[in-house]
């Protein structure tokens, strides 16, 4: 019964930060208690990103041209929910106060602060993922990214309160007290830094300095964290973290 309840979970965490295909639900598990499996479901994105790049190159391709195919292969991979969490929270940021920021940020528009977030982003990923050597230490240094930012989006989740009373922050929020669900993803992180050395180290603590200036920003503009907040947080951490590694490997 446990092990087929943490497969359900495993199940569901896919479904519900990726597009790969894993089936149906009679009865789905609660979206709480998948929340120990968001860090590993960095695990395939990594590899299909990684994939994309390898092959790029392997085919010819200029770096930066590998690197746009690794970026599309990932978006398509996760379906771009975090690229649309980054361009809603940069959107409801320029509210005039708590209430209209996370009116804007449920808009599904996108406004002129989300499209420069995004091309920002998009561009600083592109070139930092063209400085990544294809071998298995680069291999590692996309895992890592993909891991340790899905790890720092469960904990600002389980560290700040939802900013809203329904929403995917409210509803996959474990609390305060469910912080054994960072344990998985932890270890993960701390076995893919090893062939990094310093450079792991690095990367791990940009990411989380990331993760910390913009779970503060919400916490200050919108009183928590909402699904545009976590998915702000992903992103922008994993390309912080491809920003060192790419610089130091």
């Amino acid at each position: 019964m446990t092990a087929c309840r943490r497969i359900d979970e495993a199940r569901l965490a896919l479904m519900l930060l990726t597009r790969l295909p894993v089936g149906r639900f009679e009865t789905p598990p609660d979206m709480a208690a998948a929340r120990w499996v968001y860090p590993l479901a960095g695990v395939p994105v990594g590899l299909i990103g990684w994939a994309a790049f390898a092959g790029g190159t392997a085919l010819g391709l200029a770096p930066l041209v590998a690197a746009l195919v690794a970026l599309a292969a990932l978006a398509l991979t996760t379906g771009g929910l975090h690229h649309d969490g980054l361009a809603d929270f940069a959107d409801g940021m320029g509210g005039r106060d708590r209430a209209r920021r996370l009116e804007i940020m449920r808009d599904s528009r996108i406004g002129s602060y989300g499209v420069l977030a995004l091309v920002l982003v998009l561009a600083l990923g592109a070139a930092s993922l063209a400085e990544l050597p294809v071998t298995p230490r680069g291999a590692a240094a996309l895992l890592l990214s993909a891991v340790a930012s899905r790890l720092l989006m469960l904990v600002v989740l389980d560290t700040l309160p939802p900013a809203r009373g329904d929403g995917l922050g409210q509803m996959a929020s474990g609390g305060r007290g469910s912080r054994a669900g960072w344990l998985p993803g932890g270890a993960l992180a701390v076995l893919l830094c090893l062939p990094l050395g310093g450079a792991g180290l690095a990367a791990l603590l940009v990411m989380a300095l990331t993760a910390l200036v913009l779970a503060r920003r919400a916490q200050a503009r919108l009183g928590g964290q909402t699904g545009d907040v976590l998915g702000a947080v992903q992103l922008c951490s994993e390309t912080a973290g491809w920003l060192v590694l790419g610089a130091l490997l």
